[in-house]
């Protein structure tokens, strides 16, 4: 615009020079320099409007290499971008394994501190019945010892014909309750899970009232899974859930007794168990692993009121 602007001005001036030496008569000499002058300004704009347009493409050259500089940019940062996202999926993927980790060493912890709660519940009692085994002991030494016969009598000895009670050891007592429990977390740790089965039923028949049964049989329960055996787990989670509604172990139970019916095929029982551990024990670990399972099944998490 301003070009065309500046060409009309130099036609102008041109008209009106020549105009100007049509009305009136004036020297040659002075037309001639007034042509030349308008000749000269006339070279002065068109120059003026080459230089222009030279730096108008130089500068459009600029502004180009300038946006595909932006560009660049934008796709480095881009792919910058990228790389980190895929940098924090990876330390968030690393952080849950961690946290799996984590939460199996804290449900040991708690298991060793209610072991050792036990353990001091039950000390005074173990040294009643220690007491009680040494008077026994004594019992029986002074009952065994050979008693004081009159000459040329003959010593009685032990034998067919001697009292049923006078020579036969009673037989021994269960072992104790802290024996069998702590040999039965020993052994499901390292696998040996028909032993730790054992011991765990006998604690229940032995100690079936005591503070860690409802432990023993939540552990029935984790044997028979890691045994692929889940309708027998099932059965032993029920009776977690059935016969010690205070126990502790009734989060990880019912979320075991869930996954164990997924396990089965039973999606849709599995499903409702899962969906009452979030229900029931909201922002638990149970809660988070219940939630988890119910994602990788693709089953969205009931509200809960």
């Amino acid at each position: 615009m301003r070009i065309r602007n500046i060409a009309i001005f130099s036609a102008a001036i041109l008209a009106g020079a020549l105009g100007g030496s049509l009305i009136g008569p004036r020297p040659a000499e002075a037309v001639a320099r007034e042509l030349i002058e308008l000749q000269r300004d006339v070279t002065s704009l068109l120059q003026g409007q080459k230089d222009m347009s030279t730096q108008m493409t130089q500068d459009h050259t600029v502004m180009k290499t300038l946006v595909d500089q932006s560009n660049e940019n934008v796709t480095k940062l881009s792919a910058t971008m990228g790389s980190l996202q895929k940098s924090v999926q990876d330390v968030q993927a690393n952080a849950g394994a961690r946290l799996d980790t984590m939460s199996t060493q804290v449900q040991g912890l708690s298991d060793n501190l209610e072991e050792i709660k036990s353990r001091l519940g039950k000390l005074n009692q173990q040294l009643v019945d220690l007491q009680n085994s040494v008077q026994s002991l004594d019992a029986k030494i002074s009952g065994a010892a050979p008693a004081t016969t009159a000459p040329g009598t003959a010593t009685p000895t032990a034998g067919a014909g001697s009292p049923a009670g006078s020579t036969a050891m009673p037989a021994g007592p269960a072992p104790s309750a802290d024996t069998l429990y702590s040999n039965g977390l020993k052994d499901i740790r390292s696998g040996k899970y028909d032993l730790a089965r054992s011991e765990f039923q006998d604690y229940l028949k032995y100690y079936g009232e005591t503070d860690l049964a409802s432990n023993a049989q939540f552990y029935l329960g984790e044997i028979a899974y890691s045994q692929k055996n889940y309708d027998q787990a099932i059965g032993e989670y029920n009776k977690v859930l059935t016969n010690y509604p205070k126990s502790f172990k009734l989060a990880p139970a019912r979320l075991k007794k869930g996954m164990a019916l997924v396990e089965l095929g039973q999606k849709t029982s599995g499903v409702r168990e899962l969906r009452e551990v979030v229900k029931r024990y909201p922002g638990t670990e149970e809660d988070r692993l219940a939630r988890a399972k119910l994602k990788e099944l693709g089953v969205a998490v009931a509200a809960t009121r």
